[in-house]
């Protein structure tokens, strides 16, 4: 199975995932696109955003997807991050009913107490990806929805760009990123028991260049996906 390691074309000073995030926590925002993963959210079929009642946001950071979930009308939303830098964020926007520090495959969230569950831009932090899922099926209740947005393999592979971030000091730090293929997604998903409903891909068009105009040569390429996973009642 191929590593990150084996595409890195960057080969920054690396980090763990607390490190990175508390040290990006203050720039966070400056540098995170919507197209990411706002955007892709924005297209899915499922679920029904105004019929969720409660919501996991794991890896919620600062707030971001809470606040686009607040805009669908979810108005209980409890997060769990493992950097306190980015948790101060979420505390400021104030859009969680709680905020706890934690890691996601150990949430410490109540079993079975969500309708929804999601987190963006995480799984690459991950050296596996079934504790993810496993944690999700806990906490999720039956008929729930667990919504994952990834970065997209094809791309980390031709870009062979890690997780990074530019510290007080004007270094690039990578964050401990790991590749992960569409097929380990799908048997972590079908191993802990979910069924995948929807997938979606978002990938390098107008916009994108709008903002990034040297990545012209990665035209038509997958950056981001999401996933749509469903238990049933």
């Amino acid at each position: 199975m191929p590593t990150f390691a084996d595409f890195d074309r960057r080969n920054y000073r690396t980090v763990d995932v607390a490190t990175g995030y508390n040290g990006w926590a203050s720039t966070y925002e400056q540098t995170v696109m919507d197209e990411m993963d706002l955007a892709l959210l924005d297209r899915l079929h499922h679920p029904d955003w105004g019929r969720i009642r409660r919501a996991a946001d794991l890896g919620c950071g600062t707030g971001r997807t809470g606040a686009w979930l607040r805009g669908r009308g979810i108005d209980r939303i409890d997060g769990v991050d493992l950097s306190e830098g980015m948790l101060a964020r979420a505390r400021e926007r104030g859009v969680h009913d709680s905020l706890t520090l934690g890691d996601v495959r150990d949430s410490g969230l109540a079993s079975g107490a969500y309708d929804l569950v999601i987190c963006s831009l995480i799984d690459e932090h991950l050296p596996e990806l079934r504790p993810l899922y496993d944690e999700a099926r806990r906490v999720a209740a039956p008929g729930a929805t667990f919504v994952s947005v990834c970065y997209h393999p094809q791309f980390m592979m031709v870009t062979g760009m890690p997780t990074h971030y530019t510290d007080a000091s004007g270094e690039s730090l990578a964050i401990s990123t790991h590749l992960h293929l569409f097929s380990e997604h799908v048997n972590a998903g079908v191993g802990a028991g979910w069924r995948l409903a929807e997938a979606a891909e978002a990938v390098v068009d107008d916009a994108w260049l709008a903002a990034k105009p040297k990545w012209s040569h990665l035209r038509g390429h997958p950056f981001t996906m999401a996933l749509v996973w469903t238990l049933p009642q």
